[in-house]
């Protein structure tokens, strides 16, 4: 009896430390973990709201399975306008009275910049983010902050060295946004040309609250530049792609990956108007027949088939909602039962995951001095219907 009455305390005792455990850690419960983030879902690139829904799908299905360590997903999805104040009260809003237990997937270089300080003084995960501003990688000032995709930098830069090694002589028009994520592609985009960045004949910003960018078309085609570098968001990038056209104007065209999208880009802008556009991918393309027998390619068709029956799967902002839902869980999965808000910043601290939709060789990984976990890219041009690699 006496053992047995030990055993019973030491089983309360323990239930006492799990459920205090709990109640430390902001949005875990035995039963659940309750995440945030915003995004646009409305205002001038509400086309990346598309990005939160696909994410929210591949929870779903995540929790049709019966949850990560038993624990189901509730995902917590706001809509920031794309306007950094706004991003920052819905980011309060989340933390502080949603209590989440971490914010992931933030879009954007101006919101995730809005919010960061916050994030770090509140020592709250601030995980996978949805931008390439280069500044945004800091683990020594701001450690509770994580880029989530390839840097803007090093995207700029591989463009400059393609257009150094295939037409040194260029004239070339730069358009981009006026806002920390254009600045740091125009200012990478030069740093990689080097002396040649006195061939840039026109430099172009644009608000994302402009109706269009018409105007700023016109002037870099009055130019005479013969390559265009453009950083924009989809409704911006098409604008670019019919007006050029429109102008006869036909440069060498190199699109941001936030420009390049098949199905929210090139498809409304029109396939003759893309056609030889050149970007950066790190990701497989569903339509590329290279990957039609590939296990990710396949189990990413097969969601979209499930959870978005008719939708276009060339789509990039499905693929990019899938993939950090895919990511997420892969975190989750390494935390265990250990879902502390330290140990979910050590365990994204410590990530090596050669994801499904990554393109071969790529791999997805972090440590304590590096939070930039995307390596490096691959030039692909646009043909006929398709991205292809190059």
């Amino acid at each position: 009896m006496k053992k047995q009455a030990t055993l019973v305390a030491l089983l309360a005792i323990g239930t006492i430390a799990v459920n205090s455990a709990f109640a430390q850690t902001p949005g875990v419960t035995p039963s659940e973990i309750k995440i945030g983030q915003t995004l646009p879902y409305s205002g001038p690139v509400s086309a990346l709201g598309v990005i939160g829904k696909a994410e929210a799908a591949y929870y779903q299905m995540i929790n049709d399975r019966g949850g990560v360590n038993g624990r189901k997903i509730k995902m917590i999805s706001l809509d920031d306008a794309y306007s950094p104040p706004k991003t920052f009260e819905q980011t309060r809003k989340l933390v502080e009275q949603e209590e989440v237990a971490f914010i992931s997937g933030t879009v954007g270089g101006p919101p995730n910049m809005a919010i960061r300080k916050y994030m770090n003084d509140q020592k709250v995960p601030h995980l996978f983010l949805r931008s390439g501003v280069s500044s945004l990688a800091e683990p020594d000032g701001f450690p509770w902050s994580m880029m989530g995709i390839l840097s803007y930098g090093e995207e700029a830069r591989l463009y400059a060295v393609d257009i150094l090694k295939t037409k040194p002589d260029a004239k070339i028009a730069l358009l981009y946004s006026n806002d920390d994520t254009g600045k740091d592609y125009a200012l990478n985009f030069k740093a990689g040309l080097g002396d040649k960045a006195s061939q840039i004949v026109s430099s172009t910003t644009y608000e994302t609250s402009d109706p269009t960018v018409d105007s700023q078309v016109v002037i870099m085609a009055a130019s005479g530049a013969d390559v265009l570098f453009v950083h924009a968001t989809p409704k911006f990038a098409v604008q670019t792609l019919r007006r050029k056209s429109v102008l006869g104007w036909k440069p060498r065209t190199y699109l941001s990956v936030t420009a390049a999208s098949q199905g929210s880009v090139l498809e409304p802008a029109g396939y003759d108007n893309a056609e030889g556009a050149l970007s950066v991918a790190w990701q497989k393309e569903p339509g590329d027949p290279q990957w039609a027998n590939d296990p990710g390619i396949l189990a990413y068709s097969a969601w979209m088939d499930k959870y978005f029956p008719g939708a276009n799967k060339a789509d990039s902002t499905y693929k990019n909602g899938y993939q950090g839902g895919d990511l997420t869980v892969r975190l989750l999965e390494k935390c265990g039962n250990d879902l502390s808000r330290a140990n979910i910043l050590k365990q994204a601290q410590n990530l090596d995951f050669e994801l499904p939709l990554l393109l071969p060789g790529m791999r997805f990984q972090t440590s304590p001095t590096d939070y930039s976990p995307i390596k490096n890219g691959r030039l692909q041009v646009f043909k006929t219907n398709r991205w292809v690699l190059m």
